[in-house]
C-alpha cells in the first residue's frame, strides 16, 4: 500500500458542514446506533436462551442475521458519530481499507443469510413433510459457514480492486464512509475497467440474488393457495417480514453498485437508509409480527427480573 499510494489519510465531507445540524445528527445517530445494537443483540440473546427457538432453523438464522446487522452497523455508524461530533472528519488510509472490507464482508454474508432464510421458508411451506430431514442441524451450521466464507470471498475480491489503486491526492471524500465508488473517483489512474469489475462483482450479484429471492417467494406465495386460512395467515406474516427486509437491503445496493462508478447528490441518503436505518428497523420488522419471539423476550425479561429480586 505504501508503494502504491502517497495518501496517508482521507477526509470526509460528511452530511453537512453546519455546526448546529452536526449536533443534531450526532444525537440522532448515537441514539439509532445504541437502539440498533440493543435491539439486534437482544434478539440474539433471546433466541440463544430459548432452546425451542434456537432449535428451529428459521430462528437460528434470524439470530445470525441480527448478529450480522449489529456488526454491519458497528463498521459504519461509530465513525459517522465521530464525524458528526468533530469539525474535521478524518480516517487513516488503513482505517478506510478496513471499513471497505468490513462493509462488504458483513453485507455479503447478510445477503447469503437472507437467501438461506428464503430457502428455509421454501422447504417449510413447499416440502413440509421433508423439512426436518432437509433442514438438519448440520446443514444449518454448514450454511452459516458458507455465509461467512461467501462474505469473506466477496470482500477480498473488492479489496483486490482497491489496494491496487494509487492515491496521490486529493484525499477528500464527498461522503460519510469509505466505499468503492467514492474511492475510485480519487484514484490517480483510469478506473473504467475496475468500475466494470465492481459492477460485475457487486451489482450483478445483487441483481441475481434479488431475482432468485423474488422467484422463490413467488413460488412460496403460489403454494400457499392450497393452505388453510390460519396456516396461510401465519406463513404470510413470516414471509412478508422477510420480503420487506430483502427489499430494504437489495434495492439500495442495486442502485449503488449496478451502475457506473459515479456519485450523485442523493447517494448519501440512499446509503444512510440501508447502512443505518435498515439494521435499526430489522428487529422491529421481525419481532413485532412474531408472537413466539415476543413471548420468548417476555420470558427472558421475567427470568432476569426474578433472579435480581431473588
Amino acid at each position: 500500500m505504501e508503494n502504491q499510494s502517497q495518501v496517508t489519510e482521507f477526509i470526509f465531507l460528511g452530511l453537512t458542514q453546519n455546526p448546529a445540524a452536526q449536533k443534531i445528527l450526532f444525537i440522532a445517530f448515537l441514539l439509532l446506533y445504541l437502539a440498533t445494537l440493543m435491539g439486534n443483540l437482544f434478539i440474539v440473546v433471546t433466541i440463544i436462551s430459548s432452546p425451542s427457538l434456537f432449535a428451529s432453523p428459521m430462528y437460528f438464522f434470524l439470530a445470525f442475521l441480527s448478529f450480522l446487522d449489529a456488526c454491519f452497523s458497528s463498521a459504519i455508524v461509530p465513525k459517522v458519530i465521530e464525524g458528526s461530533f468533530n469539525e474535521k472528519k478524518v480516517i487513516s488510509f488503513e482505517g478506510c481499507m478496513i471499513q471497505v472490507f468490513a462493509i462488504h464482508f458483513f453485507g455479503g454474508a447478510e445477503m447469503i443469510v437472507l437467501t438461506v432464510m428464503a430457502y428455509d421458508r421454501y422447504v417449510a411451506i413447499c416440502k413440509p413433510l421433508h423439512y426436518v430431514t432437509i433442514m438438519s442441524r448440520q446443514l444449518c451450521f454448514l450454511l452459516a459457514g458458507l455465509a461467512w466464507a461467501g462474505g469473506f470471498l466477496h470482500s477480498m475480491i473488492q479489496m483486490s480492486f482497491i489496494l491496487t489503486l494509487p492515491f496521490c491526492g486529493p484525499n477528500v471524500i464527498n461522503h460519510f464512509l469509505c466505499d468503492l465508488n467514492p474511492l475510485l473517483e480519487l484514484a490517480c489512474t483510469d478506473t473504467h475497467d475496475l468500475g466494470f469489475m465492481v459492477i460485475t462483482n457487486s451489482g450483478f450479484i445483487c441483481i441475481l440474488i434479488f431475482s432468485l429471492l423474488l422467484v422463490s417467494y413467488g413460488v412460496i406465495l403460489y403454494t400457499l393457495r392450497t393452505y388453510s386460512t390460519e396456516a396461510r395467515r401465519k406463513a404470510l406474516s413470516t414471509c412478508s417480514s422477510h420480503i420487506t427486509v430483502v427489499f430494504m437491503l437489495f434495492v439500495p445496493c442495486i442502485f449503488e453498485y449496478a451502475r457506473p462508478p459515479t456519485t450523485f447528490s442523493f447517494d448519501k441518503m440512499v446509503e444512510i437508509f440501508y447502512t443505518i436505518f435498515t439494521p435499526f428497523l430489522n428487529p422491529f420488522i421481525y419481532t413485532f409480527r412474531n408472537l413466539e419471539v415476543k413471548n420468548a423476550m417476555r420470558q427472558l425479561c421475567f427470568n432476569k427480573i426474578f433472579l435480581i429480586k431473588k
